[in-house]
């Protein structure tokens, strides 16, 4: 049995944890509330400017010399994912369920015979992905570390992946990132930018009620504007996105990190003061059985 002595460390030591945790998860709340806002408000722009090229490719299709950010290179033999994960732990599973989805669409795409290659964005997805497999990393980009994310970041990473693009350095790309529902809830999501995924309902452009578009300027212009910035901005939501899901899910962990700690501190205070309780009866006892024998 621990003694008294022990029992008040462990109590402090505890207690101290329930003030970092308690601080924690209120710096948590108030950057959550920022970074909702801003994923919220980017997320319609975001959703319309990605429909609209993509009814705007459905038009196109068939037709020669298309922007490759568009239709692609024609093959489907590399793939290149981006994870986003946060810079930072004690987020709960925000990570490991980046990490968990990251893996297992890595291990789909080998078994189907794809060559796959990362570029984590973030620390935690890095150090993990270097770990299992660190010999399909080709770079990776440090995460926000909890501040605002500005556009410009987003704009180079998307100058980076539409560079590697040009190059033939890959076919497809995904990005991989925690889409926010609410403060208990981060679903990871996977969405293919390259090539631009296209609407389902092919027979609709078919239809003879289907849009027709006209070009101004003209159409190789026009996409040639339009798809690098709508690559920067499917970026910059998801960064959002994966911004307010880390804040939300730390907010929670810490929640529970500080519900746990009231706990221990209640059960190693009870146990305190049995403790002690059985020492006084102890002495007590000494003391009565000492007068008794004199």
């Amino acid at each position: 049995m621990a003694s008294l002595k022990e029992l008040r460390a462990r109590i402090g030591s505890v207690k101290s944890t329930k003030k970092i945790t308690s601080a924690m998860k209120m710096v948590a709340a108030a950057k959550l509330r920022r970074a909702q806002t801003r994923a919220e408000a980017a997320r319609p722009y975001a959703t319309a400017m990605r429909r609209m090229l993509a009814e705007l490719g459905r038009s196109a299709k068939g037709q020669t010399g298309l922007p490759v950010l568009l239709a692609g290179t024609g093959n489907d033999k590399v793939h290149l994912l981006v994870p986003m994960t946060s810079d930072r732990g004690l987020a709960g599973a925000f990570n490991a369920n980046i990490n968990r989805v990251t893996r297992n669409l890595i291990r789909r795409l080998q078994a189907e015979g794809k060559t796959v290659r990362l570029l984590p964005v973030g620390r935690k997805g890095h150090d993990y992905l270097i770990r299992e497999f660190a010999d399909l990393i080709v770079d990776h980009v440090h995460g926000s570390g909890g501040r605002e994310i500005p556009f410009s970041a987003a704009a180079e990473l998307g100058e980076a992946i539409t560079s590697r693009l040009e190059k033939g350095e890959f076919d497809v790309c995904t990005v991989i990132y925690n889409r926010f529902n609410n403060v208990m809830s981060q679903t990871p999501t996977e969405l293919q930018l390259v090539p631009l995924a296209m609407p389902g309902n092919d027979d609709a452009a078919a239809a003879p009620d289907a849009p027709v578009y006209e070009f101004e300027p003209g159409e190789e212009e026009l996409l040639s504007r339009l798809l690098p910035r709508n690559l920067q901005v499917q970026l910059y939501a998801t960064m959002l996105e994966s911004a307010a899901g880390e804040q939300g899910a730390r907010m929670t962990a810490m929640d529970s990190a500080t519900r746990n700690a009231g706990k221990a501190i209640d059960r190693l205070t009870l146990t305190y003061n049995r403790t002690r309780q059985t020492n006084i009866t102890n002495e007590l006892i000494e003391i009565i059985s000492g007068a008794q024998a004199v």
